[in-house]
């Protein structure tokens, strides 16, 4: 008897924690906050004591990641010089965490989700119907430089597999038709409806809501007549 063996993607050490500079991700880089983003920043560390500046960080690679789209080295920089933290810390937060950006990714950075249920679902298939219409393998960006595939585990969305994330966009029970139709509106300058392409609502049932038919009862519904007296008499004292 024979079954189909999942493997994953290699990835190298350098995506994962070492540096390396390039002609576009290198210490004079150009970065800078925005004036707006740097406005929200410092709304955001106020938030904590002072000398707790370094609790912000996460919120700091946030923003800069929502601003270019990926984190250079010297957008680490800024972040140390903001928050008065060694550059150490920065580069700790950035190899550790995986939704960090250490390179460009293309504007629009599709997330296949490989994880169990989604696999079950035909995410495999999904991955290379991505991976021929984007011209563009996992972990890489395509000639284009529009999109960018990598493959992440679990989104959460487990009761709408399979799953594709673009940027901060879900969409759900997607299919081969979907993700060429999703792509080509983006390709477009499109924005494709998020959610589940199935058309059902949220994470109902496919096949139709099966609980919470009818309005829930109103407050008070099942408790003791005595408990809802307006105007409870004294108590009696114990003996």
């Amino acid at each position: 008897m024979c079954r189909n063996i999942s493997t994953s993607k290699h990835l190298s050490s350098e995506e994962l924690n070492v540096h390396r500079d390039s002609k576009d991700n290198h210490a004079l880089t150009p970065f800078d906050f925005s004036e707006a983003n740097l406005k929200r920043l410092s709304a955001i560390i106020q938030n904590y004591p002072v000398g707790a500046q370094r609790s912000a960080l996460g919120a700091a690679m946030d923003i800069v990641q929502r601003q270019v789209g990926w984190i250079p080295i010297s957008a680490m920089h800024k972040v140390a010089e903001v928050l008065n933290v060694p550059r150490m810390r920065v580069y700790e937060w950035a190899t550790f965490y995986s939704m960090t950006k250490r390179r460009f990714r293309g504007k629009f950075n599709i997330k296949v989700c490989v994880t169990t249920p989604c696999m079950l679902r035909g995410a495999d298939v999904i991955l290379q119907v991505v991976e021929e219409t984007t011209c563009c393998c996992a972990g890489g960006v395509s000639p284009d430089c529009l999109f960018g595939v990598d493959t992440v585990q679990c989104q959460g969305a487990c009761a709408n597999a399979p799953v594709v994330v673009v940027d901060d966009d879900y969409y759900e029970d997607v299919n081969v038709c979907d993700v060429h139709n999703i792509i080509q509106t983006l390709r477009c300058g499109g924005i494709p409806p998020w959610g589940p392409q199935s058309g059902r609502f949220a994470c109902e049932p496919i096949t139709g809501q099966t609980t919470l038919l009818e309005n829930p009862p109103p407050p008070g519904y099942g408790i003791q007549a005595a408990l809802l007296s307006p105007n409870p008499g004294p108590c009696t004292p114990r003996k």
